[in-house]
């Protein structure tokens, strides 16, 4: 299968390179908030790596996760750490479906006052 053909195409070196060529000053401004971001501060960066697998995990972004992933062995992390991160990742997500159903309730009493019957 040809990379076009791919919905996730490989990320490689030369994708970076070409982002940079071709938006020089966005992409050294998000290479030093990204450094900046995990670099150690009130949460050891490799607590920081741990946040970035759960949220990479519900943002559903397939390059973050491999990317966070490697990171977050890289700092430390066991595999049970950034499985357990996943999981909590899994709850939260599942977690807002279940407290927004709070809406849903609230539309079925609405509708339900409104004499159908």
């Amino acid at each position: 299968m040809s990379q076009q053909d791919q919905v996730y195409v490989a990320a490689t070196r030369e994708t970076a390179a070409k982002r940079r060529t071709l938006a020089p000053k966005p992409a050294e401004a998000f290479r030093a908030f990204s450094q900046s971001v995990f670099a150690d501060g009130a949460l050891p960066g490799k607590v920081k790596q741990l946040v970035a697998v759960a949220v990479a995990h519900v943002t559903q972004c397939p390059y973050c996760i491999r990317s966070h992933t490697k990171h977050a062995l890289e700092a430390g992390n066991s595999p049970q750490e950034i499985m357990e991160a996943i999981w909590v990742a899994a709850e939260m997500r599942a977690g807002g479906a279940y407290a927004h159903s709070t809406l849903a309730l609230d539309e079925i009493d609405h509708f339900g006052d409104s004499g159908r019957g």
